[in-house]
């Protein structure tokens, strides 16, 4: 099923500010918060909907390329696991993202989600994000493309299964904050006494401390290790442009959600064809006879060659536009063209006897200049080129 707009989930329109677009978010998670409709799948779709909406358009770099490419910009282009996906949001990734949208735990505005979601030790890490850059051919934008790269990133350690203890009676509750991971102080203020929370200095906010370490990992719970990725780019991606692949990132502390690998993308130069948007374009240099008498031209094109037919009588500067031969747009609005700019060759080095046929054409009416409108107007041609 196609994505609904983001703007259009929230009920806010594009010029929204990030005060209204908050707003927004917290009026629509509190109707279709999973507490206040238990067992009701549509309003936790509704809610995740809202969520993944959020997300994006709260973010200033991912709205400004949600704005400009559409839900493919940010992500949008392909779901499921390892796919480009904005979504895919688990309740989890929910509960720790935008937590603070409530001003405190997100389950708190309804006494908590699953069981209660009380303290920092409870709340689920998110691991970090990986962002690499990968250079694509002008035929691989075109066409789409399935790639693997080799990166090194964390991953649970095989040895202890991510807990970070040689086993689990290694692992004992904080005697300092009693497993919430925070702690409490009071101080005295010109206003009486305040109570105020931090973080847990002793566990530093896990809830729990290992007393015996994984040798492997030294108590992380983490270590390094290589590993291929295979993704795919859809056709038209640009310079640029940001794709996410979801949960290919680094592992979290605690068994919790992994990043995200972030994949820029880098277009390579291509020795013939030059990209404008989703057009092409491409210089052709003929000969004065050739302008003069009209003949055939071959030109690349991303697939191969093409043929194309010159008139006689074409004019340095001469636009020739072959409709669809161009970049496909990547939210699937219709191709590109490809242009050939047509430019005479005027020859510097004649030989004595090219110089004197050349002379006896001068004085002919044939060959004094006639320019039309369009001859003399340069930017006219111009805009032929771009129209």
């Amino acid at each position: 099923m196609a994505k609904r707009d983001y703007y259009e989930v929230l009920g806010v329109g594009k010029s929204a500010t990030p005060d209204e677009i908050k707003k927004a978010y917290r009026k629509m998670a509190i109707k279709y918060h999973p507490d206040k409709n238990p067992g009701d799948k549509d309003a936790e779709e509704k809610f995740k909907e809202a969520a993944e909406a959020y997300d994006v358009l709260s973010n200033p770099e991912k709205r400004q390329r949600y704005d400009q490419f559409g839900h493919a910009g940010v992500g949008g282009a392909a779901g499921g696991p390892g796919g480009f996906s904005a979504g895919g949001f688990s309740m989890e990734d929910i509960f720790s993202q935008f937590g603070d949208i409530f001003g405190g735990h997100f389950g708190s505005a309804f006494g908590g989600f699953g069981g209660g979601r009380q303290g920092r030790g409870a709340r689920v890490q998110k691991g970090s994000d990986i962002r690499i850059r990968v250079k694509f051919s002008l035929k691989e934008v075109m066409h789409g493309v399935e790639k693997k790269v080799k990166i090194n990133k964390l991953v649970q350690c095989p040895q202890c299964s991510g807990k970070g203890a040689v086993s689990d009676a290694d692992v004992v509750t904080c005697d300092t904050c009693h497993g919430t991971g925070v702690v409490s102080k009071v101080v005295q203020t010109m206003f009486g006494q305040m109570q105020s929370q931090g973080v847990c200095p002793k566990c530093n906010g896990e809830g729990k401390i290992i007393v015996k370490p994984c040798p492997r990992c030294g108590g992380q719970g983490l270590v390094k290790e290589s590993e291929e990725i295979s993704f795919k780019i859809p056709a038209g991606v640009a310079q640029g442009m940001q794709l996410t692949v979801q949960g290919k990132g680094n592992a979290a502390k605690s068994g919790g959600i992994n990043g995200d690998l972030l994949v820029v993308v880098e277009e390579e130069p291509d020795k013939e064809l030059q990209r404008d948007g989703n057009d092409l374009i491409y210089s052709l240099f003929i000969s004065v006879p050739d302008a003069i008498l009209g003949t055939s031209a071959e030109i690349p094109a991303v697939d191969g060659k093409l043929r194309i037919k010159i008139e006689p009588g074409t004019q340095s500067g001469k636009v020739l536009r072959l409709r669809g031969k161009g970049i496909p747009d990547i939210n699937g609005y219709g191709t590109g063209d490809l242009l050939v700019y047509v430019q005479v060759w005027i020859p510097k080095h004649l030989s004595a006897s090219e110089k004197a046929e050349i002379e006896k054409l001068r004085g002919s009416s044939g060959f004094a200049p006639q320019p039309t409108r369009e001859d003399r107007n340069f930017f006219d041609r111009i805009k032929q080129m771009f129209s």
